[in-house]
């Protein structure tokens, strides 16, 4: 029986060894997809059934020098390679697509932060000009949420009817309760970028009548945001309490959302928020900002707060510490609610667009 034919090619080119947020994203996703379906472009050497390999220096591991070999790579060679396998179209698991030649792509939006919240970088007129128009030109763009395909359309003027919300999922085995003992650290999981809130995360720790917890920072060190971070822990009295951590492995990870008193995800605005859910489908109880898409993705199983509140953050980390009953309320609760995030939900909806469209 010969192959079925693909219906589109992952570009797999921004996974990597260490992925975050967006590579873990494409990582998942691309796992809860058909391989006879959807080949990944795949630069790890992995073992999934049809991938087709492609270099292994164009992730964001690699630096802006990585973001540029992938650049180039998605202009020059994604089109012959989508002209040798035959697919109809290109799966981007980011707004990324080549844009000269007549690829049908869908592409995924997570999130319009460098809008948002512009930073005079290299990288500025990439997302100023190179991501909208990857957007404007996609069949359909994916939105991992109500609030961003709001913003796609409101911000870009993408028009409504070829934006497609999908909601994103967690990996059980990967992500699941231990049994453990909780621990006297809050945790949070992320960049150090200003949209992040850290400095009034670290304010309301520094207010915390409580002296026995700690805070546990997971996230990639910047250069121009992380030393500010640590002066200001330093001068609030909580440098000793403070643990900056630049990566953790998946099972570091799982260990720490089944440990933790909370995790706090209080930025001013996310497209998703995948650590809440990931704490959630661990039954750790989530202090969430009510900001962009978080409320979608916690509902009521959170403590919701408003994220340029100082007292009103601290207040929802001490009440976690007073209060077990209430911890355990929302354990349960997130993780039932974690329950209708599912990777093969999206992978199916996913599959059927595809379908659609080819």
């Amino acid at each position: 029986m010969s192959a079925p034919t693909p219906l589109a090619l992952f570009n797999g080119s921004y996974l990597s060894e260490r992925p975050t947020g967006i590579g873990v994203v494409a990582r998942e996703l691309v796992a809860a997809l058909d391989p006879a379906l959807v080949p990944l472009l795949d630069p790890l050497d992995g073992e999934r059934p049809g991938s087709v390999a492609i270099p292994d220096d164009l992730s964001p591991e690699q630096g802006r020098a990585g973001h540029m070999r992938r650049l180039i790579w998605t202009q020059r060679q994604l089109p012959k390679l989508m002209r040798a396998s035959g697919a109809p179209l290109l799966l981007s698991p980011l707004p990324e697509a080549p844009l000269l030649v007549g690829v049908r792509s869908i592409v995924l939006a997570h999130d319009l932060l460098p809008l948002r919240y512009p930073q005079l970088t290299p990288l500025l007129a990439y997302h100023l000009a190179y991501v909208p128009l990857v957007l404007h030109r996609a069949l359909r763009v994916l939105c991992n949420s109500e609030a961003t395909a709001r913003e796609v359309h409101g911000r870009l003027g993408v028009p409504l009817r070829r934006l497609v919300p999908i909601r994103l999922g967690f990996n059980p085995g990967q992500l699941r309760p231990l049994g453990l003992e909780r621990q006297p650290f809050f945790l949070v999981l992320g960049r150090h970028d200003p949209h992040k809130n850290l400095e009034r995360v670290l304010r309301a720790f520094a207010a915390l009548a409580d002296r026995e917890h700690r805070l546990t920072l997971v996230g990639p060190h910047d250069r121009r945001y992380t030393p500010k971070l640590q002066r200001l822990a330093l001068e609030l009295g909580i440098a000793g309490r403070c643990d900056w951590l630049p990566w953790v492995s998946d099972q570091e990870r799982l260990q720490l959302l089944n440990r933790c008193r909370a995790l706090v995800l209080v930025s001013l605005w996310e497209g998703f928020g995948l650590p809440a859910l990931e704490a959630m489908a661990c039954g750790a109880p989530v202090i969430a900002a009510r900001a962009g898409a978080l409320a979608e993705v916690v509902g009521e199983a959170a403590l919701l707060v408003e994220p340029r509140s100082v007292p009103a953050i601290a207040a929802a980390m001490g009440a976690l510490i007073r209060e077990p009953a209430l911890a355990a309320r929302l354990a349960e609760a997130g993780f039932a609610r974690a329950a209708h995030f599912r990777w093969s939900d999206t992978a199916r909806q996913v599959e059927g667009l595809l379908r659609e469209l080819s």
